[in-house]
C-alpha cells in the first residue's frame, strides 16, 4: 500500500498491486486495474519511488 494525496489534500492509501498506469497529463493520474482513475499531487517519480519501496519492503531485496 502507497499513501497519495489528492488534489483537495485529503489522503488516501492505494494498494500498489493494482496500479495499472501513471501518466502526468500534467496532473498525476494513476489507474487501476479496475479502471478506476485517481489524481493525485504527486509526481509521477515520487508514485514510482514509493511504489519501488513498497515492493522492497513487501517483498525484500532481491539477490543476483
Amino acid at each position: 500500500m502507497i499513501k497519495v494525496t489528492r488534489l483537495d489534500h485529503s489522503e488516501l492509501v492505494v494498494n500498489a498491486e493494482l496500479i495499472e498506469t501513471v501518466e502526468a497529463t500534467p496532473d498525476t493520474v494513476i489507474t487501476l486495474t479496475s479502471g478506476k482513475k485517481l489524481v493525485v499531487s504527486e509526481d509521477v517519480d515520487e508514485i514510482i519511488r514509493r511504489v519501488m519501496e513498497y515492493r522492497r519492503h513487501a517483498y525484500g531485496a532481491q539477490q543476483e
